[in-house]
């Protein structure tokens, strides 16, 4: 797992869609939630175990990070008040299993995201923000609908951005669980560099409980390399809304965003094809083969243009689509069909709300698939 996908993706394992499942505290966040707040004195509450300070390899990391020309001293006091969080453990133990057949899951997991609610919330965060929405999109190429669509699932277009501090987070992960420390490591290198870039106390952001940030949910590491200053204030704020909208719209075109293409279209058979066929945004079918097999897209396409085979476990029947490069492109956010097809009908959701006609989107002639891309 990379950048800023691995948040997300535990959360869909544990049923919770995202980093979003609350509800929504606000439509967007009002203060900078960076800062001491009671969701911090909340979070702080729960862990009581740590100074990792006293400890060899935490001492080890420091003398790494001071030679990437931090304060030994502020690393010191930094992580003699950081905490263990065990909670965080458990969340990264609990392990999802792949159904073995139809449950109605892909049903259940839309029903969370997709609302009557949603829809106006994201209109008015798309209202709010028309004009940096439109600039984002005219810079990266990425509709402003998905842009939304992205921070409504993620937080709720800020209303909810988790309640764990960030250092505990990452130093949980990075010093007392072995199977993922040498890249939580990293992440938390990430962070202490861009917070003393950025100005910030190390100690006062909180996220997700992998170390997840703002209304985009920005893995530190992806903080480095996609976020950017779209107000002009020299600065890549995450917790800013025009800040995050360029963001998002960067992150999407650095992974390979094709302007005026299509994501994903309906297809009509697969009543017969077994529930053991590979399915999922990293398959890769000719649509020849996929005719065989009983499966016929909803649009013209030509017989060797190479798709994603789709399968959404509805509670009506199962559902087969075929998804192209933009949809691989949004599992880049997150590894996950079912979150790239929410986006997805999200977005198709928001721009119906707000009386927009789909465009017409190119289906052929692709360059090369996305499927050389990094998984």
């Amino acid at each position: 797992m990379s950048h800023l996908t691995l948040t997300a993706a535990f959360c869909l394992a544990l049923g919770l869609g995202a980093c979003a499942s609350q509800p929504a505290q606000q439509a967007e966040a009002a203060a900078h939630p960076t800062m001491a707040s009671t969701t911090h004195a909340s979070a702080a509450s729960r862990v009581n175990r740590g100074d990792y300070a006293g400890r060899d390899d935490v001492a080890r990391f420091i003398d790494q990070m001071q030679a990437r020309g931090l304060d030994r001293d502020q690393l010191v006091r930094t992580f003699e008040r950081t905490r263990q969080d065990p909670s965080i453990i458990k969340y990264m133990d609990r392990q999802w299993r792949p159904a073995s057949g139809p449950t109605g899951a892909w049903t259940r997991y839309r029903a969370r995201h997709i609302t009557p609610g949603m829809l106006d919330r994201g209109s008015a965060f798309w209202t709010r923000h028309a004009s940096t929405l439109e600039r984002a999109s005219k810079q990266y190429g990425v509709p402003p609908a998905y842009i939304v669509a992205i921070i409504g699932i993620e937080t709720r277009w800020g209303g909810f951005m988790g309640t764990h501090r960030i250092i505990d987070a990452l130093a949980t992960l990075a010093f007392d669980y072995p199977r993922r420390a040498d890249y939580f490591r990293n992440e938390l290198a990430e962070y202490l560099l861009k917070v003393e870039d950025q100005g910030l106390d190390p100690l006062q952001p909180v996220g997700s409980f992998a170390g997840a940030m703002g209304l985009g949910q920005f893995m530190p590491s992806s903080w480095r390399d996609y976020a950017v200053d779209f107000n002009g204030d020299g600065r890549r704020d995450l917790w800013d809304p025009e800040d995050v909208i360029g963001s998002v719209a960067h992150y999407f075109q650095a992974h390979g965003w094709q302007p005026g293409a299509a994501v994903a279209v309906r297809a009509r058979g697969g009543a017969g094809l077994p529930w053991s066929t590979e399915t999922g945004f990293k398959t890769r079918y000719s649509v020849a083969n996929l005719n065989a097999k009983g499966i016929q897209p909803a649009v013209a396409l030509a017989d060797d243009r190479q798709v994603s085979l789709l399968r959404l476990d509805a509670a009506g029947g199962v559902e087969y689509w075929v998804g192209f490069e933009n949809f691989y492109v949004i599992t880049r956010y997150n590894h996950s069909t079912y979150y790239a097809m929410t986006v997805h009908q999200l977005a198709e959701a928001l721009r119906a709300r707000r009386g927009l006609e789909q465009p017409s989107l190119r289906v052929s002639d692709p360059p090369e698939f996305a499927a050389n891309a990094a998984d």
